[in-house]
């Protein structure tokens, strides 16, 4: 059973958003406010966080920035809910880490087909506990990398970054972002450390025919599908 976040201020909301979460199965725990919402998190590791973009003291996009450099937190997903619908506004949320954007209204329909597709996108271990796409597999806990159960021989760092892609597929990332969520936050690198070890990674994957997986996005950066192109 999923159990989702909620941070939302407006009542009213909150109970639509609860009574159509309880239809399909999935548990709902709920803050008004940013301060709410990380007392909470200290304590449930949610499986995914429905975030208000406007809320009293601070805003959504305050607490998804903490939560995207946070290592414990910033694995969960997010889908952004706000009134706000310019572009410039849907930019900056899918920019600071949102995986989705829902505008307001939304029918509960949408919003759990929204859950659902973000669930999937996530979730990409096996029965096993292994990350995989296809033939391409990542055991987490022995640091293996195997495709076609052939060792693919990886360095530690394009070892993180093939497993931060393999549990965020489907979405661009830039440089910045990528050296936030993959290195050492006091690691003195640059820019161009994220292209090297993007080649490193893409050669490692050639052999078995991965590393087209592993997409330029012209002007914006990176990323990783588990379909080519």
């Amino acid at each position: 059973m999923y159990e989702i976040l909620l941070v939302e201020d407006e009542a009213p909301i909150r109970d639509m958003i609860r009574f159509a979460l309880s239809r399909e199965g999935m548990d709902m725990l709920e803050a008004g406010d940013v301060a709410s919402a990380l007392t909470l998190l200290e304590s449930k590791l949610p499986d995914l966080i429905l975030l208000d973009w406007m809320l009293p003291e601070e805003s959504g996009l305050v607490l998804l920035r903490r939560l995207r450099k946070n290592q414990q937190w910033c694995d969960i997903p997010v889908i952004m809910l706000t009134a706000r619908v310019e572009e410039t506004h849907k930019i900056q949320g899918l920019d600071a880490g949102a995986d989705d954007y829902v505008t307001k209204p939304f029918s509960p329909k949408e919003l759990i087909a929204r859950i659902r597709a973000v669930l999937r996108r996530s979730d990409s271990h096996d029965q096993d506990g292994l990350l995989r796409i296809g033939a391409l597999a990542l055991n987490p806990a022995s640091y293996k990398v195997t495709c076609n159960d052939q060792h693919v021989d990886l360095g530690p760092t394009e070892y993180r970054l093939l497993q931060f892609f393999l549990t965020h597929t489907e979405r661009v990332y830039s440089r910045n972002q990528l050296l936030d969520y993959v290195w050492s936050r006091d690691a003195d690198v640059e820019d161009r450390t994220v292209d090297v070890s993007i080649r490193r990674l893409r050669k490692a994957l050639e052999p078995h025919g991965y590393d087209r997986l592993i997409q330029t996005v012209r002007g914006a950066g990176y990323r990783f599908s588990a379909t080519v192109a």
